[in-house]
């Protein structure tokens, strides 16, 4: 399985890509991390996103589309229970926010593999909080995506969110 428009579409508008001159120019995401693209920290080569870069918006395209790999494989090896192509797509743009790491150790993955879907889109939403100057605090970008990305998982309208 892999993402499908659908999930490719949620990630790419809750990340943006923020440009000048038709190019994708690096910013600092709500946690303070320097990002280009659709929410990338790295490029292609694994070296780090740096203060005043900019890439190609056909860059930023192939940027996702690689970086979709690894977390279509995070959920792919942590999610036990079969998925449906919503469930699946929720859980890449989930995990692509918040990394591999936090799949293989969360309660949903935990409930998930229980067999309990209905209790999936509440641990989604649970995940809603960025460190701003050492302190954790509800950051509304991320209710708003964990709202969508919970919606999607249960199959329903998410893109007025």
């Amino acid at each position: 399985m892999e993402t499908s428009q659908e999930g490719i579409a949620l990630i790419k508008k809750f990340e943006g890509c923020p440009t000048e001159n038709n190019m994708a120019v690096s910013y600092r995401c709500a946690a303070n991390k320097l990002t280009i693209g659709y929410g990338s920290l790295k490029l292609k080569d694994g070296s780090p996103v740096k203060e005043g870069m900019s890439i190609s918006l056909d860059e930023a395209e192939q940027l996702l589309a690689h970086e979709l790999k690894t977390y279509e494989k995070y959920v792919k090896n942590y999610v036990d229970v079969p998925l449906k192509q919503n469930q699946f797509d929720a859980l890449v743009c989930w995990c692509f926010n918040v990394g591999g790491n936090a799949l293989a150790t969360s309660t949903l993955v935990k409930v998930l593999n229980n067999g309990v879907y209905e209790e999936v889109p509440h641990q989604i939403k649970r995940w809603n909080k960025i460190t701003v100057n050492g302190s954790r605090q509800v950051s509304e970008g991320l209710v708003r995506r964990r709202e969508a990305e919970a919606l999607l998982f249960e199959g329903k309208e998410w893109h007025d969110i």
